[in-house]
């Protein structure tokens, strides 16, 4: 169910409890009104003793002389005092006295008139009519009976409405609140959480689409904020992994394009000696000799070209193959130098190699790490020229093998240092004619960096343009 779906039922059923929570509260009321607005007449008829008990008393002390004219007074008096009306009747039904401006009449009919209980009380109008006997005070004798009439809210006593009136405006008032506080809630879930989820489900299928540009906002700082800004987060790191990927992509398109480039060259010239040794071009054995040394050079370019492939699609799996084992360097770095030493020189420049190598112990994997140094000494190659210098130096620094080859050549150019180490990055080498070509594969020294760092060495370069370049690297010893 959806949230907005949810947020609807939830407050239909809170309206429809509100609803018959004052329909209760209401009928409660009125059921209060109806059952107990009276009190109940057999305490009532206390109330009514009360009210009438000076004029009884009164009779009682007086009953003899009724007729008097004073004893009327008197009585008429108390009558009018305590807002009520009298009449006393003799035991044979005579009025002797009334508090009313006229005789109602002159005998009355003892069966019918006197009520001695409120239930059996005549009710006229407002007014109740009660009787009483009248016992003189001396012999304790009935003498009369005393009928009077009472108004109604002196015989009832009235409860009080304004409690209930004030719970029922207080549950009202209540109600009213926790309305007003749904409809608020209602209206926060609305624009504070359904509104910017809805934006960001706009967001995500935007990014599914592969449109990476839209950066999302979100004003306030509170939980959903903090969701934005990691939802962002995420959408610039979707957008970099992107453009990562796009240019990983193209650059391994370009790395099968060179290197396709790179075998092509080398393996047409190793079928064009071929092709001429077959024909017999070559009139003598020197000559054959100059082929095959040309033709073992292409081939050791392309078993270069393959390895570094071979290396390169390794370091995608993150299976690199580093093997370092304890070996005293001497004798190991010295089988590594002496082929590279002549492949420079056959190059046509100087090479001056190291004359005191450090003879210690140190893990190395010697393949590897003469791949790394033929990888240096051919980057060197490519940006010196016939007659400049290529030095090997090999030293102790800070319980290190530290290694140093270094070129007079033209240097490389600010502008790729940052790069250089980058997979894929082919730097641009400056020619002759002061113009710059890229070469090689953007391989090599990504490789040569993985290997190092796989020793747990470090490498690192200097240049200047036109100064020649300089590469460290070193290799911890045991």
């Amino acid at each position: 169910m959806s949230l907005s779906l949810w947020l609807k039922k939830w407050l239909t059923a809170v309206t429809v409890i509100l609803i018959i929570m004052t329909a209760c509260i209401a009928c409660l009321l009125l059921y209060i009104f109806n059952n107990d607005s009276e009190s109940n007449p057999k305490y009532v008829i206390n109330q009514a003793r009360l009210a009438v008990n000076p004029i009884l008393l009164y009779l009682e002390q007086n009953s003899g002389d009724i007729r008097n004219k004073k004893v009327q007074e008197t009585l008429d008096t108390m009558s009018t005092h305590n807002e009520m009306n009298m009449i006393y009747a003799e035991l044979d039904g005579t009025v002797a006295f009334t508090s009313f401006q006229s005789m109602p009449a002159p005998r009355l009919n003892l069966s019918t008139s006197l009520h001695y209980d409120l239930h059996d009380a005549e009710q006229e109008g407002n007014l109740f009519k009660i009787a009483f006997p009248v016992i003189d005070e001396v012999s304790r004798t009935q003498t009369g009976n005393a009928l009077f009439y009472l108004p109604k809210d002196m015989v009832y006593s009235q409860k009080s409405n304004h409690i209930p009136l004030a719970i029922f405006f207080l549950a009202i008032s209540f109600s009213l609140i926790l309305a007003i506080m749904l409809i608020m809630v209602r209206n926060k879930i609305k624009h504070h959480l359904i509104s910017p989820i809805h934006t960001l489900k706009h967001h995500s299928e935007a990014i599914l689409k592969g449109n990476y540009e839209e950066k999302t906002n979100y004003a306030r700082m509170d939980e959903l904020g903090d969701l934005y800004a990691t939802f962002d987060q995420m959408r610039m790191e979707i957008k970099h992994l992107s453009t990562q990927r796009v240019k990983h992509l193209k650059a391994q398109k370009e790395l099968i394009t060179n290197i396709s480039h790179e075998i092509k060259t080398p393996l047409t010239t190793i079928k064009a000696y071929i092709e001429a040794i077959l024909e017999g071009v070559c009139p003598d054995t020197e000559t054959m000799m100059e082929y095959v040394e040309v033709m073992r050079s292409n081939t050791d370019k392309m078993a270069r070209l393959i390895e570094d492939l071979l290396i390169h699609a390794l370091q995608e799996l993150g299976q690199i193959s580093v093997d370092p084992k304890e070996q005293y360097s001497l004798n190991v770095l010295q089988d590594i130098l002496k082929p590279i030493g002549h492949y420079v020189r056959t190059n046509g420049v100087n090479y001056i190699e190291s004359q005191d190598i450090p003879n210690v112990l140190i893990p190395i994997d010697a393949v590897r790490i003469e791949q790394v140094i033929t990888n240096l000494v051919s980057n060197a190659l490519k940006h010196t020229s016939r007659g400049d210098t290529i030095r090997i130096g090999v030293e102790l620094a800070s319980a290190q093998l530290k290694f140093t080859i270094t070129d007079s050549g033209r240097g490389i150019l600010p502008q790729d240092m940052p790069f250089l180490f980058e997979r894929y990055f082919r730097g641009k080498a400056k020619t002759e004619g002061n113009t710059f070509a890229q070469e090689g594969t953007g391989l090599g020294l990504s490789i040569c960096k993985t290997i190092i760092e796989a020793h747990g060495g470090s490498i690192s370069f200097k240049s200047k343009e036109g100064q020649g370049t300089t590469f460290h690297f070193t290799l911890p010893l045991c």
